[in-house]
């Protein structure tokens, strides 16, 4: 790979937080606009709702949109519930964890899913290229590094280690931000790392070795994250989260339609270089969340320990 495009991969790390927006209302729109905040994370996975609100289905919904970037779904759950968010984006076991607490949440809309094909997804687990583990079962004792703890990393590659005839128990995970885990690899801090796309990029740059496809591992189609809010907004205000995840769904079928949009909207909240742009992997964008994919996320998460007892996916999920 030549020294440009490692240094245009090398701006994956820079993250720029959410994008402004245009507050002059578009014609017809009577009254004030609803100002939503929407908590999410800078990552591929996100960009329909960039996308969305480029292009207009949320001001069409009388929605002022505002994205306000945080670490991962760990952090954004507490957020929506103590309303600094009307609504955010978190990864399904972040969701599952919250409704198995009681958490007042519930999901609005799906988010993203796994491409389903094995070695070209958006998300993968890599070791060294020097590494002697070649497969996931040797994980078994190894630490591996998770953007945060409890989440749909750590079942998901308990679920390749699994698969692989390895203890998922013995695996060790530690918490580093997406953008500090091909560095910790590098210099040998962790055995391996677990990063989505745009990070995908990085570590394939750096030389990491690709040993799974861990959410492909759990489930067919899985749905990987999910939009949701508190139970609160939904009592005060039903009719802003119907505005809400008729817009959220308009541009997921729009996303999924769009590729080389998808690919553009990446570059107004990230500072991913274009050549880096076309070579990333999507995720698939349907409207529609795959239950049956979650029922095999809580039962993982029960087996892992996780969960003590699955939670009421009636009450969470649409």
């Amino acid at each position: 790979m030549n020294a440009r495009l490692f240094a245009a991969l090398a701006a994956v790390i820079l993250l720029v937080a959410g994008c402004g927006g245009n507050d002059e209302k578009t014609p017809g729109t009577a009254g004030q606009l609803d100002k939503v905040n929407t908590g999410v994370i800078a990552i591929v996975d996100v960009a329909p709702i960039y996308l969305g609100k480029e292009k207009g289905f949320f001001r069409d919904r009388n929605i002022d949109l505002t994205l306000t970037t945080a670490q991962g779904g760990a952090a954004i759950v507490p957020a929506v519930i103590g309303g600094e968010y009307q609504f955010g984006f978190s990864n399904t076991v972040s969701l599952l964890l919250g409704a198995a607490k009681n958490l007042p949440i519930k999901v609005v809309s799906n988010g993203n899913n796994s491409t389903g094909a094995d070695g070209k997804d958006f998300g993968s687990l890599f070791v060294r290229a020097d590494s002697p583990i070649t497969s996931p079962r040797q994980l078994a004792g190894k630490t591996v590094a998770a953007n945060t703890l409890k989440n749909i990393v750590e079942t998901s590659v308990r679920a390749s280690v699994r698969e692989d005839g390895g203890d998922p128990a013995a695996v060790r995970f530690t918490e580093l931000a997406f953008p500090d885990q091909v560095p910790a690899l590098q210099k040998g801090s962790v055995d391996a790392i677990f990063v989505v796309e745009p990070f995908q990029q990085a570590a394939i740059a750096a030389g990491a070795r690709r040993i799974a496809s861990p959410y492909v591992d759990v489930a067919p189609d899985l749905t990987v994250a999910m939009y949701f809010t508190s139970q609160q907004l939904i009592a005060g205000n039903p009719d802003l989260v119907k505005r809400f995840t008729d817009a959220m769904k308009e541009s997921l079928a729009y996303a999924d339609q769009h590729p080389d949009e998808v690919r553009g909207v990446l570059g107004t909240y990230t500072k991913i270089a274009p050549e880096v742009r076309s070579a990333l992997v999507l995720p698939k964008f349907p409207a529609e969340v795959n239950r049956a994919s979650v029922e095999t996320l809580a039962d993982l998460a029960v087996t892992d320990h996780l969960l003590t007892a699955k939670p009421d996916l009636n009450a969470l999920l649409p």
